[in-house]
């Protein structure tokens, strides 16, 4: 299953925190792809996925938003 965030508009630590908060609902292995245009959440969403041990799949941009796909791993 893949879901979707939209955290476009919202200014660190907004994304993060909203993605934290969806991964809880989530069962492992399933993804979420976060759409952001904050600058920060170009280091942000990476850390938080290193520090909470989930995986960044993949990150791209769209128009000017950043699209990042995580999984859930734990």
């Amino acid at each position: 299953m893949t879901d979707d965030l939209d955290a476009t508009g919202l200014l660190c630590p907004l994304p993060v925190l909203k993605l934290r908060k969806r991964l809880k609902s989530l069962a492992v292995g399933d993804q979420i792809a976060l759409r952001a245009d904050d600058p920060a959440a170009i280091v942000d969403v990476p850390h938080f996925c290193a520090e909470s041990g989930h995986t960044l799949v993949e990150t791209r941009e769209n128009a000017g938003v950043q699209v990042y796909l995580v999984r859930k791993t734990v």
